[in-house]
């Protein structure tokens, strides 16, 4: 039998800005689940659901172990805290994690060890999570028992308390009482987490994966204005027979989960699957009367019914609510050819786009002819959209007089051209003004001037 030796006393010895948390590695698994089953009081077997376990060390000695897992399934208080429906909590649980284990080695004694680590480990969570586990993660919860601790490097490390637990716990899918009430200590993991996990739509720093284009929470759907209002008036091409979902509905549907970041049809479908009761009435979707619940459209009904709409004519009117939903003052004119589109015989298409500058969002875009240029396009582009106030800014290739005049005259708004050697004559004039302008002699005339 191998004997091995107990490490050395670690007392006052560590500087605490020199202390790491990380993930521990596959191989030293069997080693962290040895040293918490043996000195953590309630010891250890498995953590529930989604798992991830931490050490904290310092020079590659450990001094600590943590072990996160999915959360409670119920806990009134911290439900209550957050506002969420149950609807909600069901969906949306995954998104809070609990501290199932916190142990310090018993070998270590270092004064503010405990929220040093707690700190550290919280600023990497979601992170990790969504490497581990392929989504974020909202909040941090854990359960204090009283009779053993005080709580104090939670609190000390910025945790919340919410009140305790009333002695129940759970086992093999069954409630049962062991009367020992817990301290509830929350950590929020992201700003506002109240609103975010209870609110209609899921944030786009809380989506799996997705790029989202908006916060769906912070536009207008179903009022007057709304999504939903400006898409009904798109014409319905399609047979009434067999007809379940209004198209309307369908439309909404897709553009909400186009601007969480779907990309296929088959991931529109699955965000409409996804989405509470509230939120599909919200979006028009039609009620089951047999299944007495919001049903939403399928893969295949979303598929068909894209299909038969005037594209040019939704892309145009998403385009324009999306400008009167985002405070964006600036709109950039961009020109791409889309990829893969090229084919025998054609051209590829080439595509003049105009997005909000601080929001990135595309809110018009119109396809250039084979026998045209980008420059023609402007108008076209920009007919349809409310630039009152705004600024318009575009490349060298657009920095015509023309555009100029149009933006200004007719649509109410500024530009900011780059003008480049393919305007020679304005390019001079620009230069001659600047030297005009900065010459030792114009400064001085400035400097002594006064104002009227």
């Amino acid at each position: 039998m191998e004997l091995v030796s107990e490490p050395s006393p670690v007392i006052g010895q560590v500087r605490l800005d020199q202390v790491r948390v990380r993930p521990v590695c596959v191989d030293e698994r069997p080693r962290w689940d040895e040293l918490m089953a043996s000195h953590h009081y309630l010891g250890f077997r498995q953590m529930p659901g989604e798992s991830v376990r931490y050490v904290a060390e310092h020079r590659g000695e450990w001094l600590a172990l943590l072990g996160w897992a999915s959360a409670a399934f119920k806990c009134g208080a911290r439900d209550c805290w957050i506002g969420w429906t149950p609807e909600l909590q069901w969906r949306r649980l995954p998104l809070v994690v609990c501290n199932q284990r916190f142990l310090i080695l018993p070998h270590v004694r270092v004064p503010n060890l405990a929220s040093r680590v707690l700190s550290l480990n919280v600023k990497r969570l979601s992170r990790d999570w969504q490497s581990f586990h392929g989504h974020p993660v909202a909040l941090a919860e854990t359960f204090v028992d009283r009779a053993r601790f005080t709580g104090a490097c939670y609190r000390a490390a910025g945790w919340v308390e919410l009140g305790e637990t009333r002695g129940f716990g759970r086992n093999g899918g069954r409630y049962y009482h062991h009367g020992k009430a817990k301290a509830i200590l929350v950590y929020p993991l992201v700003r506002r987490v109240q609103s975010a996990l209870a609110s209609a739509f899921l944030p786009p720093n809380l989506q799996a994966g997705a790029l989202a284009i908006v916060d769906l929470n912070e536009v207008e759907i179903d009022g007057e204005g709304g999504l939903v209002d400006v898409l009904r008036g798109v014409q319905d091409k399609r047979k009434r027979r067999g007809v379940r979902h209004q198209q309307v509905a369908i439309l909404t549907t897709a553009v909400a989960a186009c601007l969480t970041g779907a990309k296929s049809f088959a991931a529109t479908a699955e965000w409409a699957a996804n989405q509470s009761q509230s939120v599909l009435e919200r979006l028009g979707i039609q009620w089951n009367f047999r299944l007495k619940r919001y049903v939403p459209p399928s893969e295949a009904t979303l598929r068909r019914t894209l299909k038969s709409v005037d594209a040019d004519d939704v892309d145009q009117r998403v385009g324009t609510w999306l400008a009167q939903q985002t405070s964006g003052k600036a709109v950039a004119i961009d020109g791409k050819t889309l990829r893969g589109s090229k084919s025998k015989g054609t051209k590829p298409v080439h595509l003049v786009s105009a997005l909000l500058h601080e929001e990135g969002v595309v809110i018009g875009q119109t396809a250039v002819s084979e026998k045209s240029n980008e420059i023609t396009a402007v108008k076209p582009l920009l007919n349809p959209l409310n630039l009152e106030g705004m600024v318009v800014t575009a490349d060298a290739m657009h920095a015509q007089v023309e555009h100029a005049r149009y933006i200004v005259e007719e649509k109410k708004a500024d530009y900011l051209f780059t003008v480049k050697a393919n305007q020679p004559g304005l390019l001079r004039e620009i230069d001659d003004m600047d030297e005009a302008l900065f010459s030792p002699c114009a400064r001085d005339n400035q400097q002594g001037s006064r104002p009227h």
